[in-house]
C-alpha cells in the first residue's frame, strides 16, 4: 500500500502520457476475468455515465438499441452522493438482482441481447483496491486515473463498442468544460489503444435531466419515455446517446441510426426489450404496465414559486443532494435507499412561472423531511425577469475515428 500510494501521487503531481494510461488500463483490466462477449454475440455495446442527477438513460437507451438488433451488455453502478445510480432505479422491480456471475451474464446476454448488472469482485480487482487508495491519498480527481478507472472495467466487461457520456456542470463531477473533453479524450484514446470502438457524447448537468429524481419516480419517466411521452430534454439526450450506440457497430450513419430507433419506439419492441431485461434478471414486470405499482412514498409536498419570472439556474447538485437527504441516495457505500421518495420538477431553465404557481413536488416519507427539502430546494433556483436561453444540452461529441 505504501509504494502504490507514492506511486498515485507522483501520477496526481506529474500525469501520465498516452502509451502510460493504456499499459495501466490493460493491467487493471487483465487483473481478474475479461468477459468473451464474442461467445454469445458478433459485436456487443455499451454505455457509460460519469454520473448525474436524473440521469436514467441507460433505461431507455440500452432497450431502444437492443431493440434495433444491436446486443447491450452493460456494467452498471450504484448512487453515490449526489449522483444516482442505474443499479439502484432497477431495484425499484420487486426481485430484480443486478449481482450476475458472469455465465448468467453471458446466457441472458444471448438469450434476450441486453443486460444491465453490476461490476462483480471478479472483474477489474485491481481497480477496487487502487480506488480505495485514491481515497484516502487525495487523488480521486486526476484525469488519467479517472480514464484507466472507468475503462479497465469497461474493456473487463467485453463490449466491443462504448458510447461514454461525460457529464459537465453543477450536477456533474466534472465541474468545467475543460476537465470533460480531457477526461473524455483520454477515454477515447484508451479504448482506440486497445482496439475498441469508443466515442464520447459531453452533455450538460447544470440542471437535472428531465423532471424526475429519485429512482422509482425515474423508472416511470423511462417507462413513459418508452411508451412515447419523454421530457423534451431527455429524448433528445436518449437520442444522442442511443445513435452513437448504433454508429460504433459500423453498419449505421446518424440519420439510419436515429431513423431505426425512432421506429423501435413507435413499434413498441422498445418497451417490450425492457420488459426483457427485468424479467430476465428476477423483476416483476408489472410496474411497465402499471407504474402505479412502483414503490411509492405516502407525501406529495408541492412547493410553489417565490416569486414571478424566468428560471434562470437550477443547481442540480443541489437538487441531487436534497433527493439523497430524502433516502434516495446514500452518503456513503452500502447505505441503504428508498426507492420511493424523490423529487419531480415542472419546470426547466428557461420556464416562465407566477408567483405562488407549483414548481416541484417531494416526495417524501415525512411532513418535515419535505419541509427540509423544500428549504434547500428554493435555494437552488436563480430568477430573472427577462427570457433566459436553456444551457444547450450536447456540449461535444469525440466521435470514433472509424479505424
Amino acid at each position: 500500500d505504501y509504494q502504490a500510494a507514492a506511486w498515485l501521487m507522483a501520477v496526481y503531481l506529474r500525469g501520465m502520457n498516452k502509451e502510460e494510461t493504456i499499459h495501466l488500463t490493460k493491467a487493471m483490466a487483465r487483473s481478474g476475468r475479461v468477459l468473451n462477449l464474442k461467445e454469445v454475440a458478433p459485436f456487443v455495446v455499451d454505455k457509460h455515465s460519469t454520473g448525474g442527477v436524473g440521469d436514467k438513460t441507460t433505461l431507455v437507451v440500452a432497450p431502444l438499441v437492443s431493440g434495433c438488433g444491436v446486443p447491450v451488455g452493460k456494467i452498471s453502478g450504484r448512487g453515490l452522493g449526489f449522483s444516482g445510480g442505474t443499479l439502484d432505479k432497477l431495484e425499484s422491480f420487486a426481485g430484480f438482482t443486478s449481482q450476475l456471475d458472469a455465465d448468467r451474464f453471458l446466457g441472458n446476454l444471448a438469450r434476450y441481447g441486453i443486460v444491465v448488472a453490476g461490476q462483480t469482485e471478479e472483474l477489474a480487482p485491481a481497480d477496487g483496491m487502487l480506488y480505495a487508495l485514491r481515497d484516502v491519498t487525495a487523488t480521486v480527481g486526476c484525469i488519467p486515473l479517472i480514464a484507466s478507472s472507468i475503462m479497465s472495467k469497461k474493456l473487463a466487461g467485453g463490449a466491443d463498442g462504448i458510447v461514454l457520456d461525460v457529464k459537465v456542470g453543477r450536477g456533474a463531477f466534472m465541474k468545467t468544460a475543460e476537465e470533460a473533453v480531457r477526461l473524455a479524450q483520454a477515454m477515447v484514446e484508451i479504448g482506440e489503444g486497445v482496439g475498441r470502438r469508443v466515442s464520447a457524447v459531453i452533455s450538460d448537468m447544470s440542471q437535472p435531466l428531465g423532471y424526475a429524481v429519485g429512482n422509482a419516480l425515474e423508472v416511470k419517466e423511462a417507462i413513459d419515455t418508452l411508451k412515447g411521452s419523454a421530457p423534451p430534454d431527455f429524448w433528445e439526450h436518449c437520442l444522442v446517446i442511443a445513435t452513437h450506440m448504433l454508429m460504433l457497430t459500423g453498419s449505421y450513419d446518424q440519420e439510419a441510426a436515429q431513423e431505426a430507433l425512432k421506429a423501435t419506439l413507435q413499434s413498441g419492441r422498445g418497451l417490450e426489450k425492457f420488459k426483457d431485461l427485468v424479467v430476465a434478471q428476477g423483476g416483476n414486470p408489472a410496474p411497465i404496465d402499471d407504474p402505479m405499482l412502483l414503490p411509492q412514498a405516502p407525501l406529495q409536498h408541492p412547493v410553489t414559486a417565490p416569486r414571478a419570472g424566468y428560471i434562470a439556474a437550477l443547481d442540480a447538485q443541489e437538487v441531487g443532494m436534497a433527493a439523497m437527504r430524502l433516502g434516495a441516495g446514500r452518503a456513503k457505500k452500502g447505505e441503504p435507499i428508498d426507492h420511493g421518495v424523490g423529487i419531480v420538477l415542472h419546470g426547466k431553465i428557461g420556464d416562465h412561472v407566477e408567483k405562488g404557481e407549483k414548481i416541484l413536488t417531494v416526495h417524501a416519507r415525512s411532513e418535515e423531511a419535505a419541509q427540509e427539502a423544500e428549504t434547500r430546494l428554493l435555494g437552488a433556483y436563480v430568477w430573472s425577469e427577462e427570457p433566459v436561453e436553456p444551457p444547450p444540452l450536447i456540449r461535444r461529441i469525440i466521435p470514433w475515428s472509424g479505424r
